[in-house]
């Protein structure tokens, strides 16, 4: 029974890495939601909002997941080595291009999944977006940098999907909140 497992096991590491896209969506299939129930116990709620959590999911797996593949593998071809100075600057170039593109992306993309307009979605990003990239640009760089010098190639997207369980939990926070006062 245990060589059974074992074998399974085996045989699902070996398709995780020669598939690393998937790998990166069901990590953030899974955890883009856990971040939500999270967020959603820490706000008190007495119900889970599956259907919240479920957009998440959604989001999570077939955006977020594919798009910081690209990502990754792109700043991996241009800069190759895994010192400190590639890095920093790998994380950098992430804050500055990649995530602004994700976080409108992220409000965007969510309220549409909620049903909002277009002008919906125009002012939820307007309204939260400056606000998420503060919280982010203090976290990211700093998980980044140690994802690009420790993290071995084919642990990178879940790295980074563990740390999202943490920012999955704050963007359910600012995207549940009507006018974030975080300055």
């Amino acid at each position: 029974m245990l060589t059974k497992i074992f074998l399974i096991f085996n045989k699902i590491n070996d398709f995780s890495v020669k598939y690393p896209v998937i790998r990166g969506m069901v990590s953030y299939g899974t955890i883009w939601p856990s971040g939500c129930f999270l967020q959603q116990i820490i706000a008190g709620d007495e119900e889970f909002d599956f259907r919240r959590a479920a957009r998440f999911s959604v989001f999570g797996c077939f955006y977020v997941a594919p798009t910081i593949n690209v990502w990754l593998r792109l700043a991996n071809k241009l800069w190759p080595k895994n010192d400190f100075k590639s890095a920093v600057t790998k994380a950098v170039v992430e804050q500055v291009s990649y995530t602004p593109f994700a976080m409108v992306s992220f409000y965007t993309g969510m309220s549409l999944l909620e049903g909002k307009t277009l002008e919906g979605a125009k002012e939820e990003v307007q309204a939260k977006f400056l606000p998420t990239y503060k919280v982010g640009a203090l976290a990211w760089p700093v998980l980044q940098t140690i994802n690009h010098m420790y993290v071995p190639e084919r642990n990178k997207i879940p790295f980074v999907s563990v740390c999202s369980l943490m920012w999955s939990s704050f963007l359910a926070y600012m995207n549940r909140k009507e006018k974030p006062t975080i300055n």
